[in-house]
């Protein structure tokens, strides 16, 4: 594993290393609007902005990013979900997030968020990340584009927007290019690279197979063998709302040619990819495919193909396989999620020994992208990497609470990190919903948008306001 570890090191770090031509810059530039309070879409101090949004499954239960040293009042209000905050330089973290101790100035830890406007249950497809009732993974239930396709457009890219999967069927993985669970416009789906070969071969063909760029590739294939599935089984509206994806034939096209004009700048930052990887990787262990997706996200940022990523590093069908201590168990994330241990090891013990393998993985992003200079400080300083449950509060959520951990730069617009943050619970007044906190992501970068996603029907019942941004987080 040393060969992908080392990849950054072996690369040119220096500033110019990061300098596009032109045809980058326009494009980074090409969104700036009149009329927008307080940054400038595309360009904040001439560097973009990049999100990173990690979901994960079964849920993260509240007490677990409970503080272990809150005092007897802080644990009391924590307990009772009432709204309060601390500085986590004066706390300890709980176990599974000690790996980010060193980050605790750019970490902030949010709890009382709820999202009961999007699926809950075990899976939450599109909704979460577009704060709307879709349906059992239905392509008519997509309301809108999902908050990450929105941060996208207000720091463009080549790519716009790349999205990550580690899933599988229980027994084996995923594999290709294959849906994903963003969405870029209603009733579309976006897609997503399943293994890290495919989005290794996808992301850097220009420098891998530069004759391959805007030919006949995977993705190409992909998408026309999707249209043609469409067209097959559709008709009338349904049909008519999805036809859009025959002009992204010709978008990615016209893409690829700006990726073979980028090709020295790729070069700089490719990850080595393991030959276990080859072919899907269908003997990699777990913890090896999120190595290697976590080399791909950050060499994706890196050359600058992307400024968003969404990475679902697991699902309740995704293989788990060589966890530490655990090492000649296949788990299943969902019999865990209903107490089923695994040569002796409790549910709960290896829930834990999950989430130390996702911090572990998202230090690691932190700690790569510190490591590349970009103007006067490191690219980790214009980046916010979102770890989250997709589903809520646990394995059966509801919806009430959905913790966000966050890890942000130097140059963060929003005014969170360094506290654990308590807000008040659901249903009650000052309650705040991760429509609110899209709306805060949005505000804070330059889009003035009112309110993002649907309301709360709880909220709205008690006619309790709940339009807008986090004003607290907008400094």
């Amino acid at each position: 594993m040393h060969t992908r570890r080392n990849f950054l090191k072996k690369s040119a770090l220096g500033a110019s290393a990061l300098a596009f031509g032109s045809s980058f810059s326009e494009l980074l530039a090409a969104t700036v609007q009149d009329g927008v309070r307080g940054v400038v879409p595309g360009v904040l101090g001439g560097l973009p902005r990049r999100f990173i949004f990690i979901r994960k499954s079964n849920g993260i239960r509240p007490d677990e990013v409970a503080l272990p040293s809150f005092n007897s009042t802080q644990a009391r209000l924590d307990k009772q979900k009432e709204p309060f905050e601390v500085d986590l330089d004066r706390h300890d973290l709980p176990e599974w997030l000690q790996a980010l101790a060193p980050y605790k100035k750019n970490l902030g830890i949010l709890q009382g968020l709820s999202s009961k406007m999007s699926e809950n249950g075990h899976w939450s497809y599109s909704s979460v990340l577009g704060a709307f009732k879709s349906g059992r993974n239905s392509l008519s239930g997509i309301k809108r584009a999902t908050i990450d396709f929105e941060l996208a457009k207000l720091f463009p890219s080549p790519f716009g927007h790349v999205e990550l999967s580690l899933t599988g069927n229980y027994s084996s993985w995923r594999t290709g290019i294959v849906p994903g669970y963003s969405a870029p416009a209603p009733h579309q789906r976006n897609y997503c690279y399943a293994d890290p070969m495919t989005a290794y071969n996808e992301l850097f063909k220009a420098v891998i197979d530069p004759d391959a760029v805007g030919s006949g590739n995977a993705m190409l294939r992909f998408l026309q063998n999707d249209e043609a599935y469409k067209s097959q089984v559709l008709a009338g509206y349904e049909k008519q709302k999805l036809s859009t994806h025959i002009a992204a034939l010709e978008e990615l096209q016209a893409r690829n040619k700006k990726l073979s004009r980028m090709s020295g700048k790729i070069e700089n930052h490719m990850p080595t990819i393991d030959s276990i990887h080859r072919d899907g990787g269908p003997n990699a262990s777990t913890p090896e495919k999120q190595e290697a997706m976590t080399d791909i996200l950050v060499a994706a940022l890196a050359t600058g193909l992307t400024n968003v990523v969404t990475y679902t590093i697991d699902e309740l069908s995704t293989p788990i396989k060589g966890l530490p201590g655990n090492e000649t168990d296949h788990i299943s994330i969902h019999e865990i999620g209903h107490n089923g241990g695994y040569s002796g090891v409790s549910a709960d013990h290896i829930r834990e020994k999950i989430r130390f393998g996702h911090v572990h993985q998202v230090k690691t992003i932190a700690d790569k992208l510190k490591a590349i200079p970009e103007g006067k400080g490191t690219m980790f300083d214009n980046t916010m990497i979102m770890y989250f449950p997709e589903n809520g509060e646990g394995h059966h959520s509801k919806g009430t609470e959905a913790p966000f951990i966050v890890l942000g730069g130097d140059n963060c617009a929003v005014d969170l990190l360094g506290r654990y943050v308590r807000l008040p619970y659901h249903a009650t007044e000052g309650h705040k919903t991760i429509g609110n906190w899209y709306t805060t992501l949005l505000n804070a970068h330059g889009n003035p948008i009112e309110h993002y996603g649907d309301f709360d029907l709880d909220m709205s019942r008690k006619r309790l306001h709940q339009a807008g941004a986090i004003k607290q987080f907008l400094g």
